[in-house]
């Protein structure tokens, strides 16, 4: 039984970085860019962050045991400091697949410092704000809020604030997933030459 566990997590995360390891291009980030640009919530933390890292397309699949796993660039003063990755394995209640894309703003350099020092995880407490075409929700340990609008650029949102230095934001591409932490989220950081 084992093996079937390992074999299932192997194969997401083969899939995942199969589907997702296209090279990077400056369209797909400054896509994604504009479009949390869009959300009331949002555009405050672009105004006043140190820097974010920016992950265009997460993959997310998961059958009792699942996995997640995506490429991004990390900014400092707009500029690109360098290339991350994100990867997260998970056992227990899920059930589908999601492409999401999302957005990580660092408060201040010891966030950017924290984040980019190699390897990263979001620990437990974690949660992100949801930005998506019709509903935006928070889900974390902290409790759960939900409204309902026209999209990412219309409509009033709760006001979000960072928690430990970062604030995360994701947005929905597509699919149906059951789970909403980003608890155990793995990045590893490679600085721009």
């Amino acid at each position: 039984m084992k093996k079937n566990y390992r074999f299932s997590v192997l194969l997401i995360v083969v899939v995942s970085a199969l589907i997702l390891s296209n090279p990077a291009h400056a369209d797909k980030f400054n896509d994604t860019i504009n479009v949390f640009k869009k959300s009331e919530a949002v555009q405050p933390f672009f105004k006043n962050a140190y820097g974010y890292a920016v992950f265009p397309t997460i993959g997310k699949a998961g059958f009792v045991i699942g996995g997640s796993y995506g490429t991004g660039q990390v900014y400092k003063g707009g500029k690109v400091t360098g290339q991350t990755s994100l990867v997260k394995g998970s056992i227990g209640f899920q059930l589908g697949g999601q492409a999401f894309s999302q957005m990580i703003f660092f408060e201040d350099k010891r966030a950017y410092d924290e984040f980019t020092s190699g390897n990263f995880e979001f620990d437990a407490t974690a949660s992100a704000v949801a930005i998506t075409a019709g509903v935006q929700a928070k889900a974390g340990t902290e409790g759960a809020s939900a409204g309902a609008s026209a999209g990412p650029a219309t409509g009033a949102q709760a006001k979000t604030n960072y928690h430990k230095g970062m604030v995360v934001f994701v947005h929905a591409k597509g699919g149906l997933m059951y789970e909403a932490s980003i608890g155990g989220q793995k990045f590893t950081f490679k600085p721009k030459k």
